[in-house]
């Protein structure tokens, strides 16, 4: 690991789990031991092992995962401690106990159903303000895109549908649009003033009034999308200059609670 990593985690706690954790390792040591538990109300123990030998648990309550709750943790590295924020928002810092230089690996296990799991060279992530959180929704999105970038949007779609836009200066490199009165999903792009063939996929697993994660992991083949865990659509670039993607455009008749741009 390095200094300026990120390590984003999506999942879905199980409804019945009694703890779960993500450990950041060098082969048995472990760097950053994060474990959510479910007993006393539910709370996360930090913690580390050296040479087989455990440390001192630093503990933090309430639990900000919720037992049946989707979730998405990032881990942002620094030079002096790991910085953890919880669905978008900061929850807990831990100090380094080992170089961060030796850990080279990360475990995940529990009653927990991990995903997706991406490490990424970004700047620190900073929540977006729920006021700033108005539909429609747009963001520069520093750097453009590449492969390894993920975005991900949380929130409540409403009856009239949602549409996200990946942009750039003159197109659209990729339109994803839920649209329930079709029952499906819509995927295209728009360039030289023209939009190309729609890829249609079934609507499932989105629900209306439901709680709704879409997380777009683009690759270098294309954008995979994954809906509340689930790998639902995978979409072929068509616009391949990826770091003149550089603008995520949400609108429709959606309530956001959390965007990472």
């Amino acid at each position: 690991m390095l200094d300026g990593m990120i390590v984003t985690v999506c999942g879905r706690v199980s409804p019945h789990s009694s703890r779960f954790h993500v450990d950041l390792q060098n082969a048995a040591d472990v760097a950053l031991h994060f474990n959510p538990r479910y007993n006393s109300g539910g709370y996360i123990v930090h913690n580390s092992r050296l040479n087989g030998v455990w440390g001192n648990e630093e503990i933090k309550a309430p639990t900000p995962f919720p037992r049946g709750h989707l979730f998405t943790l990032q881990i942002l590295i620094t030079l002096s401690s790991y910085k953890i924020s919880a669905n978008g928002k900061p929850f807990s810092e831990f100090k380094h106990r080992m170089p961060l230089t030796h850990v080279d690996k990360i475990c995940m296990a529990g009653m927990v159903r991990p995903s997706l799991i991406t490490f990424q060279y970004l700047e620190p992530h900073h929540p977006v303000p729920p006021a700033s959180l108005k539909v429609p929704y747009k963001s520069i999105i520093d750097g453009g895109l590449r492969s390894g970038k993920v975005i991900i949007i949380e929130g409540v779609i409403n009856p009239n549908g949602m549409e996200i836009f990946l942009r750039h200066k003159s197109g659209i490199a990729f339109y994803y649009s839920p649209r329930f009165d079709e029952n499906v999903v819509v995927c295209n792009s728009y360039e030289d003033g023209t939009w190309g063939d729609e890829e249609i996929y079934e609507l499932m697993p989105i629900q209306i009034g439901q709680p709704l994660q879409v997380t777009i992991f683009c690759s270098h083949q294309g954008y995979e999308v994954f809906v509340n865990g689930e790998q639902t659509h995978t979409y072929s670039h068509r616009y391949t200059n990826l770091e003149e993607i550089d603008v995520l455009d949400i609108r429709g008749d959606v309530q956001l609670s959390f965007v990472q741009p």
